[in-house]
């Protein structure tokens, strides 16, 4: 296939930024979407010019690092599928396509198409975690788990932190990221201990990492390629709003 890619360019975080227009050919349907920036970045550093940045690691859609806008959807038009394992064989030849990074206040530009997501370190800092004695690992079935719940949190642990909700939400919320980290512990008994100052310490950090508010459009659910239901959200307000009676705050306070 013969492509144009209209790829956003940004020297650094003070730089403005532009769109810069690439033909590419000789693409190959097979080819992952990583892989076709791939031949693009040889061709350019062959030719002398500044490759591309984007971030990647695992390139098999668990680690989280692939992030792209691609024709204005987070990670492709291919739902339940990271960017990293997007095929070109979802374009048609003679096809442009637009590649930007993720466009959220949270989530400022480095370079290029690669974006700062510590927002989301510092919400996992403010109560991802479970008091866990040391010692050897208790026997499996001492705790027992309802098999609804077990299925709830094993889906929410199912995140992989990628940041699409992020730019996919029109206020540029973080609300299905902290909603499912507090999820997959809130619904299993290792989590109760910090439960409702794990929700409490998570939306807080939320919220002055600068993500916007949210308003249940959910566009969030519809690109987590992961398949995050938007309940989620339902769940950790739930617990934020027992966390803050129990605290004895009025609403709005």
């Amino acid at each position: 296939m013969n492509l144009t890619l209209r790829i956003w360019r940004q020297s650094g975080p003070q730089d403005k930024g532009r769109m810069v227009t690439y033909p590419v050919d000789d693409v190959s349907p097979d080819m992952s979407f990583l892989e076709m920036l791939d031949v693009l970045n040889e061709r350019l550093i062959l030719s002398g010019e500044e490759p591309v940045a984007f971030d990647h690691d695992c390139r098999e859609g668990i680690c989280g690092m692939c992030g792209l806008m691609i024709n204005g959807d987070a990670h492709g038009p291919q739902r339940g599928t990271t960017a990293c394992q997007l095929h070109m064989r979802q374009f048609k030849d003679g096809e442009t396509i637009d590649i930007e990074p993720w466009r959220a206040r949270a989530f400022p530009v480095i370079k290029d198409l690669v974006v700062n997501r510590n927002a989301f370190d510092k919400i996992i800092a403010a109560g991802g975690y479970i008091t866990a004695p040391t010692g050897s690992a208790p026997e499996a079935h001492a705790a027992p788990v309802a098999k609804a719940n077990a299925d709830a949190a094993f889906e929410s642990a199912a995140c992989i932190g990628c940041g699409a909700c992020v730019a996919a939400c029109p206020n540029g919320s973080g609300m299905l990221f902290t909603a499912a980290k507090v999820t997959q512990l809130s619904l299993l008994p290792q989590g109760q201990p910090e439960r409702y100052t794990r929700v409490i310490g998570m939306v807080d950090a939320h919220d002055e990492a600068g993500f916007g508010g949210c308003t249940n459009a959910g566009e969030c659910t519809a690109v987590c390629p992961k398949g995050i239901p938007l309940n989620t959200i339902g769940r950790l307000n739930r617990d934020y709003l027992t966390a803050t009676a129990k605290r004895g705050d009025t609403p709005g306070s």
